[in-house]
C-alpha cells in the first residue's frame, strides 16, 4: 500500500460540480462531475498533487467522477517496477518491432486529427465524442504545456497510431490513444501495444508509474486495462493493489 498523500502543500482551490448527466460508460446510470476551477491552468505542482487524488486531465480541464451513491469509477496505475509483461503482451512486441515511435509536443497536426476522426467515425459512433471535429480534437487532445505529449506510431512511414499523455512528477499519465481502423492491422493490438511503449518509456525517465485513468469493473470497454498486472487501484487516499 502506498501513501496518496501529494509531496508539496496544495494552495486553496476552487472546483465546482456539473449537473447530472447520462453516464457514458453504465447504462441508466447518472453521472456528476468534479473540476477545478476552469480559471486555473492545470499547471505542474497543482496537477501532479490532484493527480494522485484521482484526477484526470482533458484539454485544460482536471476532474473526476463525484457521483452520489456510486463508486463505479476507480483510478488505477500500473507501478513499473514491479510489471511482467505476459505471453500476449511479449508476442505483440515482436509483432510490432517494425513500428517506429516518435513523442512530440501535443500540437494540433492534420495528419494526427485525420487518424482520429477516422477512429471516432468507425469505432465510436456511438459515443459522446460523435461526430469529430477539428476543434473538439484541439480542445480535447493539444495542450501547449511542456508536459502534454503525444506518442506517434509509425508503419512503413505512414501513422497508424496516436497516444496522448501527460509526463508528472511521480509517472506519465495516458490521456487518449487512437489508432487505425484498418482490419489488416487489427492482429497488432496497436492500443494495448500503446501501453506497452508508455510503459517502457516510462522505465526510461525512471518514473515509478503509469496512470491509466478510470476502471471500471461493470464496463466491458475497460477491461482491458486488467490485463497490465499487477495494477494499483486508489482506495480512498491510498493506492492498493487491484483483486478482484
Amino acid at each position: 500500500m502506498s501513501s496518496n498523500a501529494p509531496r508539496r502543500p496544495v494552495r486553496d482551490l476552487r472546483f465546482f460540480l456539473t449537473v447530472p448527466h447520462a453516464c457514458s460508460y453504465l447504462p441508466g446510470k447518472e453521472a456528476t462531475t468534479l473540476f477545478l476551477d476552469p480559471q486555473e491552468s492545470p499547471v505542474p505542482g497543482v496537477y501532479d498533487s490532484l493527480s494522485l487524488l484521482g484526477f484526470r486531465r482533458s484539454g485544460r480541464h482536471l476532474y473526476r467522477p463525484h457521483c452520489e451513491g456510486c463508486n463505479a469509477c476507480r483510478s488505477v496505475r500500473i507501478p513499473i517496477s514491479d510489471f511482467s509483461a505476459n505471453r500476449t503482451q511479449r508476442k505483440l512486441r515482436r509483432l510490432n518491432a517494425d513500428i517506429a515511435t516518435r513523442v512530440v509536443p501535443a500540437r494540433y497536426e492534420a495528419e494526427h486529427y485525420a487518424l482520429y476522426a477516422d477512429y471516432i467515425r468507425l469505432r465510436h459512433a456511438d459515443g459522446d465524442m460523435y461526430p469529430p471535429s477539428r476543434e473538439q480534437y484541439r480542445t480535447f487532445l493539444t495542450l501547449e504545456e511542456p508536459y502534454a505529449h503525444l506518442l506517434e506510431m509509425h508503419l512503413d512511414g505512414k501513422l497508424v497510431a496516436v497516444a496522448a499523455f501527460d509526463q508528472l512528477e511521480h509517472g506519465l499519465s495516458a490521456i487518449y490513444t487512437f489508432f487505425s481502423v484498418d482490419k489488416a492491422l487489427e492482429k497488432r493490438s496497436l492500443g494495448t501495444f500503446a501501453i506497452l511503449k508508455l510503459i517502457e518509456l516510462c522505465g526510461e525517465k525512471s518514473l515509478p508509474h503509469l496512470y491509466l485513468g478510470y476502471w471500471i469493473e461493470e464496463c466491458r470497454k475497460m477491461r482491458y486495462k486488467r490485463a497490465f498486472t499487477p495494477i494499483e487501484v486508489l482506495d480512498g487516499r491510498h493506492w492498493r493493489p487491484l483483486i478482484c
